[in-house]
């Protein structure tokens, strides 16, 4: 209940122009908390610390920022997100303009090069069509098959190929990126803005998203208070203030002042074995609501096929997301 809930206001910090390589590898090899809280999320309110300006660059690119925040109950929270992007294997390029891999048709795609990572010796290879908006991080049966390669812009598409034997479980982590971090927005012209999210892949043994799989949300922002996220069982519900646009709002009203829901990821997600059965279902959205006119996705369109369009309950306000689908 709201009355359990102690809130306080983080305070601002200047942005760190540098970190060792020691601070950011225990940054990105943080666990997001350890300790739960129920099924209530902890709040924190007010800008993060930034501990990596640029996590990625690229010409024409946007800010790539990771840090720090803490929660009004003392816990701290890599925001926005935790990630493998430096460690983790990258994904081959689909389309991606950083890397100068720009196919005008998918027939034009070099998927001769793609490696293909072994889960299952004596499974069956799988290619899988990836995109994201921004990041995602892809395991099978619990295995890291690939990161994206773009942890923010340009927009980029992605493709893997792994051995596998059915049944097995996809497990997707999303990120919906933010330049002001903590706050749960981005910069742009009139002010700070929410971004919005989207992921859409397809498989080659016929596996496509949809909405049969789950999809759960682990951090929310910008709210302008904490009473805006309504818990209804396993669902975080903000959809009183718009779940896409144009009936989200386009602007941050709270600004400095914005809050952010946190939840602990919990632990072995990525296993087959991991419970998901409480999870909700994942939301289908439309094209046009992730923003799919985008060269990385109209040049290869062919390769998503039927695909739609998933996320959590909210494109908007729902920054961190797994997704999860068993394959039989």
């Amino acid at each position: 209940m709201l009355t359990d809930r102690i809130l306080s206001r983080t305070a601002v910090t200047p942005r760190r122009t540098a970190v060792a390589a020691m601070a950011l590898t225990g940054l990105l090899a943080l666990v997001v908390a350890t300790a739960r809280a129920g099924d209530l999320p902890a709040f924190s309110r007010g800008r993060g610390v930034v501990q990596v300006p640029r996590l990625h660059e690229c010409a024409g690119g946007r800010l790539t920022p990771l840090g720090t925040v803490r929660s009004s109950d003392g816990r701290q929270w890599t925001v926005p997100a935790a990630n493998h992007w430096q460690q983790g294997p990258r994904a081959a390029d689909l389309y991606n303009e950083c890397n100068g891999v720009r196919p005008g048709n998918f027939a034009q795609a070099d998927l001769a090069t793609v490696p293909v990572v072994e889960v299952d010796a004596d499974g069956e290879v799988v290619t899988g069509y990836l995109m994201a908006d921004n990041y995602f991080e892809l395991h099978v049966n619990g295995k890291l098959i690939g990161v994206d390669a773009v942890p923010f812009t340009p927009f980029n598409s992605a493709v893997v190929r792994f051995r596998v034997k059915r049944p097995y479980t996809l497990a997707v982590q999303l990120v919906d990126w933010e330049e002001n971090l903590g706050l749960g927005t981005e910069a742009g012209n009139g002010g700070p803005h929410p971004g919005d999210g989207g992921f859409i892949a397809r498989f080659s043994d016929g596996t496509v998203t949809d909405g049969s799989w789950k999809a759960q949300s682990f951090y929310i922002a910008p709210l302008g208070s904490p009473a805006e996220v309504i818990e209804r069982g396993n669902v975080h519900d903000t959809s009183a203030l718009g779940r896409s646009y144009p009936q989200a709002p386009a602007l941050a009203a709270c600004g400095e002042d914005c809050y952010a829901a946190h939840y602990p990821l919990p632990e072995r997600w990525q296993l087959p074995r991991f419970n998901d059965t409480l999870w909700p279902a994942a939301e289908l959205y439309t094209h046009a609501e992730m923003g799919l006119g985008q060269p990385a996705y109209r040049n290869v369109s062919e390769a998503f096929g039927d695909a739609r369009v998933i996320w959590s309950r909210n494109l908007v306000l729902d920054n961190l997301v797994l997704v999860r689908k068993r394959v039989r």
